[in-house]
């Protein structure tokens, strides 16, 4: 059995892990990290401290309507990205132990077209 990070739970809702191929299962924040836990395999599961959270990147659609996915962005381990049923829930429990600062909004469709034109046009130029 696995032993959970945290002392105090917050807030538990359904997710999905995007790992590969996606998982199913729960998330959990608490007061001592972010932690994922499949709901089929035991032995699969991500425990993130808050002290290792470098940045939380979220993908913004629609004026913040829509937070279809969000990522974990960790000092040493990657990017671990997640969805879930509530994902403003899970953001706004996550301010409390993540900077307002450290939570961003990642780059749209368009940005990054914008952003590959630029680059073209730079390479030519030099």
């Amino acid at each position: 059995m696995v032993q959970s990070l945290n002392t105090q739970v917050d807030f538990i809702t359904d997710a999905t892990a995007f790992t590969g191929l996606t998982d199913y299962g729960k998330i959990m924040i608490g007061d001592k990290g972010f932690e994922f836990y499949n709901s089929r395999d035991t032995r699969k599961f991500i425990q993130i401290p808050w002290e290792e959270v470098d940045y939380v990147i979220a993908s913004v659609m629609f004026k913040g309507k829509w937070i279809p996915r969000y990522a974990l962005q960790t000092k040493k381990n990657g990017t671990f990205t997640f969805s879930s049923k509530q994902p403003k829930k899970v953001l706004r429990q996550m301010q409390t132990y993540v900077a307002p600062e450290r939570m961003v909004q990642s780059l749209s469709f368009f940005d990054v077209i914008k952003r590959a034109f630029r680059s073209m046009g730079k390479k030519k130029n030099s």
